[in-house]
């Protein structure tokens, strides 16, 4: 006889994190987690369950993307990392489903439509609503999306009747050329797969634009108090990685009376002064002589790095090491502040 759990899934002691399970969204969120200090290790390849020592109450569960939002939704996951595309399409009416990290920088692409480059005279919405209704004699419009509520919502809101809705799972772009839709709304990053496939966005066709994105459960997030605390400690790694991403710390050895006067070498370059100034500190002479020395340290973007140093010279600096920079923290992330505010745990959260 089949043995059930009675567990629900918020008598879990485990803290459980929804990853994707396959391609480049996959690869890139492991990418993004190993960045952050956080190694996802599989016992076995073929289970979809996995741990990361440094968050030992935390389990990963590999799931489909679509699955990610969905477990993230009905509560059988706490948290989940997944593209907006996913989060929009299957997030569901309720705010079950809350964003907390909404910038994670990779996966980047946009919802958009699609049409076949021999409709010359179809270049925006409008120009598609007004051939839905020309061919409205002959038969509706078939579009292919792989985001039925989503496109359906875009259509009926431009006026673009009467059309058929199908659905596909692979490869939307050869649907036209097959013959088996009119045209498609789907993910495009480069758009090269389009115009190899002979089509072409529409100007104003886009529904929005994409990139991955930290979820967590609502009632996981205000109910047990363990799963906002594994979601805020992600959320201070992924912030502290994102605002190191791109920087250096840029030190060099100045001349100077005082760090004041050194202080007033490096404002009076137009590029100079780090995140809130530069720390100056002095350089202790092993043999002391009469000049004083004094080291900087600036925190700067990778393309400003070749003009800082210019301008360090400029003003006296030397002996200039630039090295790279893993975390920036703040003293508390802003959207930590509006995850708190969004759950109404302002000050509860703080009181634990």
């Amino acid at each position: 006889m089949a043995q059930f759990s009675e567990i629900t899934n918020h008598q879990r002691s485990a803290i459980r994190l929804a990853l994707p399970s396959k391609g480049r969204m996959e690869e890139e969120t492991l990418d993004l987690l190993r960045d952050c200090g956080l190694t996802v290790k599989k016992f076995n390849p073929r289970q979809y369950i996995a741990k990361i020592s440094e968050l030992p109450t935390l389990e990963v569960w590999f799931q489909r993307t679509a699955d990610v939002v969905r477990k993230v939704r009905d509560g059988d996951a706490d948290l989940g990392i997944v593209g907006f595309d996913k989060i929009a399409e299957y997030r569901g009416p309720t705010d079950t489903v809350t964003v907390i990290h909404d910038a994670l920088d990779y996966s980047h692409c946009r919802l958009s439509v699609a049409v076949p480059e021999e409709w010359t005279e179809v270049d925006t919405v409008a120009d598609l609503a007004r051939t839905a209704s020309e061919h409205h004699s002959q038969r509706p419009l078939r579009v292919v999306s792989k985001y039925q509520r989503l496109a359906a919502a875009f259509l009926d809101t431009h006026n673009v009747t009467p059309y058929r809705l199908l659905h596909a799972d692979g490869a939307l772009e050869a649907a036209p050329q097959m013959g088996t839709a009119d045209f498609i709304i789907d993910l495009v990053s480069s758009g090269v797969t389009l115009r190899e496939n002979r089509l072409k966005e529409l100007k104003d066709g886009i529904l929005f634009q994409s990139q991955a994105m930290f979820i967590g459960n609502r009632i996981a997030l205000t109910q047990r108090p363990e799963v906002l605390e594994a979601a805020r400690e992600l959320l201070e790694r992924f912030e502290a990685h994102l605002r190191a991403t791109d920087r250096h710390m840029v030190v060099a050895n100045m001349r100077g009376n005082s760090a004041e006067e050194v202080a007033q070498k490096v404002f009076s370059q137009p590029n100079l002064g780090g995140l809130q100034g530069p720390t100056i500190s002095p350089v202790y002479l092993r043999q002391p002589t009469e000049t004083n020395w004094f080291a900087i340290n600036i925190v700067v973007t990778k393309k400003a790095l070749h003009p800082t140093i210019q301008q360090l010279r400029q003003i006296g600096g030397s002996g200039v090491l630039v090295l790279p920079i893993t975390y920036i923290f703040e003293e508390e992330p802003p959207r930590w502040q509006k995850l708190l505010a969004e759950l109404n745990l302002t000050e509860e959260a703080r009181a634990r």
